[in-house]
C-alpha cells in the first residue's frame, strides 16, 4: 500500500511576462507516493479552482518524458532532484513527508515567463529553422544498407538524436547557454552521411541565431549535462566546437 504524504509547496506565480512574480505557500496534504509530480500539481489546482482561485500554469503533453513540453525548476534543480527524469515522470516518492518544495520556471532571457511556469520555448524553434534539418528528396525508404554507416557512428548520432529540447540545460546553466541543445542537434546530423552537404552551413547558421536569440557562452560548467533528462553528453559540445572552428575557416578561404 502507497504512503501518503503532506508538502508544503512554494511556487513562483506571474500573471504574464511583464508583470512582477512572487512565491506563493500552498499546502499539500495526502499526496500519493506513487503519483507522478504533475499530477500532483492537477491536484492542487483542482482545489485552488474549487475555491474560485487562479490554477498554476505549467506546461505538459505526452506525460511520458519524449515531448520535451515540462520542465520547471524544483528545489534548484532543473526537472528535479532525480538524474535522466524529467518532470512528468518524477515521483512524488523522490521527496519525503513534510518537505518544503520551491517550484519555479526555467530562467533566461531567451525563454521569457509566459505565465508562472510555463515558458517561451519558439526560440529553440527559431534555432533549428536556422539549420537543423537536412534537405533530402522525399519519397519512399531506402533500404536500411543501402547507405553503409558505421556503428560507432550511428550510436553517436542516436545518442544525440534522444534530446527533447526540453531547455533544462538552458536553466542549469549559468550562462544560461545552449550549447548542449544546439549541439545535440548539429551532431547528430552532421554524423550522417545525410548531413554532410549542408554541414558547413548549418553550425555556422544556428550558432549565429543562437547568439541572436541571446543566449549565453559555454564555460565548460557541465551542468548542462548533469541536469539533461537524456544524458546527452558534452562531448558533443566540443564536437560542435570543432565543427565551427573548420566552417569559419573555410568560409574565410
Amino acid at each position: 500500500m502507497s504512503k501518503k504524504m503532506n508538502l508544503t509547496l512554494k511556487v513562483w506565480r506571474q500573471s504574464k511576462e511583464d508583470a512582477k512574480g512572487h512565491f506563493e505557500t500552498y499546502a499539500v496534504k495526502d499526496v500519493d507516493e506513487d503519483a507522478s509530480f504533475l499530477e500532483m500539481l492537477d491536484v492542487l489546482n483542482e482545489t485552488l479552482l474549487k475555491k474560485g482561485k487562479d490554477p498554476i500554469a505549467f506546461s505538459h503533453d505526452c506525460r511520458e518524458g519524449i515531448c520535451g513540453t515540462c520542465g520547471a525548476v524544483v528545489n534548484g534543480e532543473a526537472h528535479g532532484p532525480r538524474d535522466e527524469t524529467t518532470l512528468c515522470q518524477l515521483h512524488m516518492r523522490s521527496f519525503n513527508d513534510g518537505d518544503e518544495v520551491v517550484l519555479e520556471p526555467f530562467r533566461s532571457r531567451a525563454l521569457p515567463i509566459v505565465k508562472d511556469l510555463v515558458v517561451e520555448r519558439s526560440s529553440f524553434d527559431r534555432i533549428i529553422q536556422a539549420g537543423g534539418y537536412v534537405s533530402v528528396r522525399t519519397g519512399s525508404s531506402p533500404d536500411a544498407n543501402s547507405i553503409p554507416i558505421p556503428k560507432k557512428d550511428s550510436d553517436d548520432a542516436f545518442d544525440a538524436a534522444q534530446c527533447i529540447g526540453c531547455a533544462a540545460c538552458v536553466a542549469a546553466c549559468p550562462n544560461a547557454s545552449a550549447m548542449l541543445f544546439m549541439s545535440a542537434k548539429v551532431s547528430h546530423l552532421s554524423l550522417l552521411p545525410q548531413g554532410q552537404p549542408e554541414k558547413k552551413k548549418r553550425v555556422l547558421s544556428m550558432v549565429d541565431q543562437m547568439e541572436k536569440e541571446g543566449f549565453g557562452a559555454c564555460s565548460n560548467e557541465y551542468q548542462c549535462e548533469a541536469a539533461c533528462p537524456k544524458g546527452i553528453s558534452v562531448k558533443y559540445i566540443a564536437r560542435m566546437n570543432r565543427e565551427f572552428l573548420a566552417a569559419s575557416i573555410s568560409s574565410e578561404e
